[in-house]
């Protein structure tokens, strides 16, 4: 499903240190529970050692998010889980997973120490990552000449359509994903250039 709100376009990892406590920023983008579940175990198995495997995530629309989850596993209550959280919602970020693993240095953080440490290390991961948003795209399928390929590819790549795939017969059938916000305009074109065209959904 295409999503018209920005979700990270990868896996990043980025560390920071705070009182000899390594604090490990995992994000990825998630569209589940059992995605969100599946990147929790990998960060186990990868650090097994390490005292707290703290994260949040948030599905769906930013602001208007369906589901939201968080653990500060085993770190006082509201100190990791709760500051993660809050800096995903500040990012206007949506269907994403922040992770931070933490190796106690010895020295105790205290409870602010603590919220700053996690939250520090969220933005860390956050501000760094890059932001893809996936236009709402409506399927067309169009039948033309083979002189009309051109210009059809032409209007493609102006209005970020995307062209599917192509079949050659005794004419020319093209799959083409249109923006939603474009389909009009794309109907016109059509329409001046007489091509038969129809939206398959």
């Amino acid at each position: 499903m295409s999503k018209d709100y920005p979700v990270p376009a990868g896996y990043l990892e980025r560390e920071t240190e705070v009182k000899k406590s390594r604090f490990i920023a995992r994000i990825a983008p998630v569209s589940s529970r059992e995605e969100v579940k599946a990147w929790l175990d990998e960060a186990h198995n990868d650090h097994p050692d390490a005292r707290h495997v703290c994260w949040a995530y948030q599905l769906g629309r930013p602001g208007s998010a369906a589901e939201a989850g968080m653990s500060d596993d085993g770190e006082p209550s509201g100190t990791a889980g709760k500051p993660i959280l809050n800096v995903i919602q500040h990012k206007d970020m949506g269907d994403v997973l922040v992770m931070v693993i933490r190796y106690f240095g010895g020295i105790k953080l205290g409870a602010g120490g603590l919220v700053r440490a996690y939250a520090g290390a969220a933005e860390s991961v956050l501000s760094a990552v890059d932001r893809v948003v996936q236009r709402p795209m409506a399927p067309v399928t169009v039948t033309m000449q083979f002189a009309d390929e051109q210009p059809v590819r032409h209007w493609c790549e102006v209005h970020g359509a995307e062209v599917a795939s192509v079949d050659y017969g005794n004419r020319v059938t093209a799959q083409l994903q249109v923006p939603e916000e474009q389909a009009d305009a794309f109907a016109a074109f059509c329409d001046a250039q007489r091509l038969d065209y129809h939206f398959d959904n």
